[in-house]
């Protein structure tokens, strides 16, 4: 693929359709899972809580190694091409093994499989997502990968909700037989639909000039002050979105006392999703990435301060909130990948070598951390104010406040997120001066 050329429709399809797969893991992972081996398998709140998010340090490890990896070693395979084939066996088997617990298993099954797990998709996702950063080289372009993978991603979350459905009614089975359609459908499609992105999908360019030694790309990276900015508000958006996706199940069960809803509300909070996408491009493309994101953010914190107030029976007020922030959330998904591939110019402008793998290993543990500290943070304080269903707690206060950590502190994170992002300095001009400077280096 030359430079500055963009993907044909096939190629771009093909690289997309893995994010189904990919997300039908996300959505049990971190929704389900913690749900089931609270409540499910009767492991203690608190203990599943500091199981994920230990977890969740193993990828302080794993994800800038295999940046660096997946940076340096050039096969003739194709450097983001070689370990995205290699990491999907391993995914699809440890996404069955932690989705098919059986009783008696504790906190030390959750733990080893967990982290298989999580090392296993980091080998995957993170060339997986370099590759989509290189794919294009223009402003534009990268919006137009990342709004069809996140979409495909979106997808793939609806079609776990189905199955969450299906399954029960199909066969009359509960949690566990869900988990374990999870575990079929990431095993046959992820291997499937990588065959496609493999065969259709091309190696992009690497604009590296030279190597950098280990002190002189540290260095490199920590001048890059638009990766630093991106990198925290990217960290505390994750924190914010991840807290009411920890929290989901028991907030719509306990809280609004109807649990039965709780599929049709994640229905339609993804399927705005889905549908909100080319609103948020068209507003990229008429002001800026950064701002069309901000905004998509404040509109979510406008929604979101209703949700503390609600009680029980307030279920249309709630699908309401689910349809208002599931559009707004199109944008958290499409738009900060694109931006990030722009930041990712910066350093290869100023440094000389193309380093995708480690930047998007830094984006991607930072997603891992956002969502492991909402896990961390919310089942501890939730136990101690009183709130343990698998304890049989349900006390006033604890239920006050799985109403205030769904949310009241989202609102307070993503706030401070558009303080970062209003004022980001790259925007279309700048994007196009930085490749300008590349290419004339290269």
């Amino acid at each position: 693929m030359r430079t500055g050329r963009e993907l044909s429709l096939a190629a771009l399809v093909a690289y997309a359709l893995p994010a189904i797969p990919f997300a039908a893991l996300t959505l049990p992972l971190y929704i389900v899972v913690p749900s089931y081996y609270a409540e499910g398998l009767g492991l203690p709140l608190a203990a599943v809580g500091n199981a994920l998010l230990a977890v969740r340090l193993i990828d302080a490890i794993a994800d800038p190694a295999v940046g660096v990896v997946a940076d340096r070693w050039r096969p003739r395979f194709g450097r983001r091409r070689l370990w995205f084939a290699a990491a999907m066996l391993p995914t699809a088997i440890a996404s069955w093994m932690i989705f098919t617990p059986e009783h008696g298993d504790g906190i030390g099954y959750l733990l080893l499989w967990g982290a298989a797990l999580s090392i296993a998709w980091t080998a995957a996702l993170v060339p997986y997502n370099a590759w989509g950063a290189e794919l294009s080289t223009s402003y534009a372009g990268r919006s137009r990968i990342a709004a069809w993978r996140e979409s495909a991603a979106l997808v793939g979350t609806l079609i776990a909700l189905s199955l969450q459905a299906v399954i029960p009614a199909m066969t009359g089975g509960g949690q566990a037989e869900v988990l374990a359609s999870y575990a079929v459908f990431v095993g046959l499609g992820l291997p499937l639909l990588a065959l496609g992105t493999l065969t259709l999908t091309p190696e992009p360019v690497d604009a590296s000039r030279r190597r950098l030694g280990f002190r002189e790309g540290l260095a490199a990276m920590k001048a890059n002050t638009a990766f630093a900015r991106l990198l925290i508000a990217f960290f505390v958006n994750g924190f914010a979105n991840g807290l009411p996706a920890t929290l989901f199940l028991f907030f719509v069960g306990e809280r609004l006392g109807a649990p039965d809803l709780a599929g049709p509300f994640l229905v339609a909070y993804f399927a705005a999703g889905v549908l909100g996408v080319p609103l948020w491009l068209w507003l990229a493309r008429r002001t800026s990435k950064h701002r069309a994101w901000c905004l998509a953010m404040l509109l979510a914190s406008a929604v979101f301060l209703l949700a503390p107030l609600l009680g029980p029976g307030d279920v249309v007020l709630f699908g309401v909130v689910c349809l208002i922030t599931g559009a707004a959330v199109g944008a958290d998904l499409a738009l900060p990948p694109s931006i990030q591939a722009d930041v990712i110019d910066v350093d290869t402008a100023a440094s000389g070598e193309q380093r995708s793998g480690l930047y998007l290993a830094a984006w991607g543990l930072a997603t891992k951390l956002a969502l492991a500290a909402a896990v961390g943070l919310a089942f501890p304080v939730l136990a101690a104010t009183g709130f343990d269903p698998a304890a049989g707690l349900r006390e006033p206060l604890g239920l006050t406040t799985l109403a205030w950590l769904y949310g009241g502190l989202p609102v307070a994170l993503k706030l401070l997120a558009v303080g970062l992002m209003w004022n980001f300095p790259l925007d279309e001009a700048s994007q196009k001066e930085l490749r300008a400077r590349i290419e004339a280096a290269a």
